[in-house]
């Protein structure tokens, strides 16, 4: 397509609003969203097109581009997909299969200089810096040993992140991060420092393994499976989060120096290749380069191989990383003293099923977990039985059944069900048991005032309803378990997943997207009477001129060069720019307004 330059900087408004108020919706908000437009004192199209061609605004979206699309912004000849990145952006505008440049984009390109950005014939001529250091075979090895262990920490710390928010969402300031007490939490149970904490949120979070529901921090849908995949795989999905979500810009640059050292040096390539980038473009590289560290891409800023094979796009990486990984186990030795010791990473579908029935106690290559009742209750509460968890312990233990697991196990499944919570069919829920000993426990435990439990001849009702009354009762350590109106045990699970985010209210860009098609005509062809006047209005505002197609008696259209004065009483007066004579024009006969 050829590429044009609109010729006024009064123009560029009308050309543009008119180019934004045809984008579908779903460009529309990409292009609000990269653009970071404020919604405030934006009514219509044209306001939206003032702030876009604002010189301010300019500049920033500027900075989002690289050298070869800054080229081709001056370049007459360039094919169109090289603007697409411009595109993008609103810098450039297309209307009848031509591409031109808003005056007011070209304008602000020809003040780099004295802003001291490179010029025009600069960014044409200007080679790239010295080639990044290559790595060495030497490397290799060491490098992809580094990344495997790094690797491996980030994905147990994510499962550790994943198990703890199951068991208590963490909540998320309104102002964006994590809430302190549970950053602390949460910095404790992965055993991170709490620095570290928002930085694996983010890679869970990219990864699609959280999600924040409402102003809390849950586990996604898919984090059950990911949990039981092996240690590969787990890796396989943490990465292809990372690359998916990484920007086509970054993307290219890291993929481009995959077997290059990623130093100082690739941060003068970055100021190169994005000249007016600045700190915005390297604040994206960092987060992006500590994410690829911690997940073993690169180590030490060298990519690993299977960092390059990941980026390369071949479909081995996981299989690389999981040769790298310590060995899976699927044996363990069960202690008298009720631990469990793992002499290595177990594997993850037995370790899912352990921490069922187990405390974890300390978390490494080689895993250590408790017995207590509260824990073998749990299970029990799950669905497990004394039975099943015996034969479960029996097939992983390496030393058999120690006498004190075996008796804890068979005492715990004697007690399980003393305590049974129910439905009521008014609604609410009851509390029965056989002992009369802890049923006016349960009536004076201060623990379990939100209830507000009431005696009913041999049982306790509650309000609540049931599902809430026997988590509260499990979190306290009785030996609850749940029934059907009918009587029958049911096997409760606790709800803390998200599909994904859920916000209050909507999203600030889609409501702006909104207003502006309300206040816009909804005809196809663009013609409709409120977006004629306003297109007007800009013009008289202005002093641009316009060609203004006007509906004759007999049905034929007549083209006028006008340059608009004043509207009154539903009619348009302008200046014939041809004839040099004034007209006046039914605003009703007007058909399409274009640039002069």
């Amino acid at each position: 397509m050829p590429l044009s330059s609109v010729p006024d900087v009064r123009d560029s408004a009308l050309v543009l609003a008119g180019a934004l108020r045809s984008m579908p919706d779903a460009e529309l908000s990409e292009l609000l969203k990269a653009r970071e437009v404020r919604t405030t004192g934006i009514h219509d199209f044209f306001d939206l097109a003032d702030a876009l061609l604002d010189p301010d605004s300019i500049q920033l979206a500027l900075g989002r581009l690289d050298r070869a699309s800054l080229v081709a912004l001056g370049d007459a000849s360039v094919a169109s997909d090289q603007l697409r990145a411009a595109a993008r952006l609103g810098l450039v505008v297309e209307q009848d299969g031509q591409v031109s440049v808003p005056a007011a984009v070209a304008s602000q390109l020809s003040r780099w200089p004295s802003l001291g950005l490179p010029s025009a014939e600069e960014l044409r001529t200007t080679p790239p810096p010295a080639a990044l250091m290559a790595v060495s075979g030497a490397d290799s090895e060491q490098t992809d040993q580094v990344a495997a262990e790094h690797a491996f920490s980030t994905s147990m710390e994510i499962a550790e992140l994943i198990v703890e928010v199951q068991h208590e969402p963490a909540r998320i300031l309104a102002r964006g991060g994590t809430a302190l007490p549970d950053s602390k939490r949460l910095a404790s149970v992965m055993s991170v420092d709490v620095d570290r904490v928002a930085e694996l949120i983010d890679i869970a979070s990219r990864a699609g393994l959280i999600a924040a529901n409402t102003s809390r921090w849950v586990p996604s849908d898919s984090s059950g499976e990911w949990l039981s995949n092996s240690f590969a795989d787990r890796w396989s999905q943490l990465a292809d989060g990372w690359l998916s979500r990484l920007p086509h810009d970054i993307r290219t640059l890291l993929a481009s120096r995959a077997h290059s050292q990623w130093g100082e040096r690739l941060r003068e390539y970055i100021d190169w290749l994005f000249p007016a980038g600045g700190e915005w473009m390297h604040d994206r590289v960092k987060v992006y380069t500590r994410d690829a560290e911690l997940l073993g891409i690169t180590a030490n800023q060298l990519p690993s191989t299977p960092g390059i094979a990941l980026l390369a796009g071949e479909n081995n990486a996981a299989d690389l990383m999981g040769a790298l990984f310590p060995r899976e186990v699927d044996k363990v030795y069960l202690q008298h003293d009720l631990s469990i010791v793992s002499p290595g990473p177990l594997s993850p579908a037995l370790d899912a099923r352990l921490r069922s029935m187990a405390d974890v106690e300390g978390r490494a290559l080689a895993s250590s977990y408790r017995l207590t009742p509260a824990s073998l209750a749990r299970a029990l509460a799950s669905g497990e039985t004394g039975e099943s968890i015996t034969e479960f312990l029996s097939e992983l233990s390496l030393t058999g059944i120690p006498q004190p697991v075996a008796y804890l196990v068979s005492e715990t499944a004697a007690r399980h069900g003393l305590v049974r919570v129910g439905p009521i069919a008014e609604g609410g829920s009851y509390i029965a048991t056989t002992d009369a000993a802890i049923l006016r426990t349960l009536a004076v435990d201060h623990g379990l005032a939100a209830l507000r439990l009431t005696r009913v001849g041999e049982r306790l009702e509650t309000r609540a309803d049931l599902e809430q009354t026997f988590w509260m009762l499990q979190q306290a350590h009785y030996p609850v378990t749940a029934e059907n109106a009918a009587g029958d045990l049911v096997v409760l699970a606790r709800k803390q997943t998200s599909r994904a985010a859920t916000a209050s209210g909507k999203d600030a860009v889609a409501s702006l997207i909104e207003k502006l098609r309300l206040g816009s005509s909804t005809d196809s062809d663009l013609t409709g009477t409120a977006w004629i006047a306003r297109q007007l209005d800009v013009a008289i505002r202005t002093k641009a001129s316009l060609t203004i197609t006007v509906l004759m008696p007999g049905g034929a259209t007549a083209d006028y060069l006008l340059s608009p004065s004043s509207i009154a009483g539903g009619r348009l007066r302008a200046l014939d720019r041809k004839a040099d004579i004034e007209r006046t024009l039914p605003l009703a006969s007007i058909t399409a307004i274009g640039p002069a």
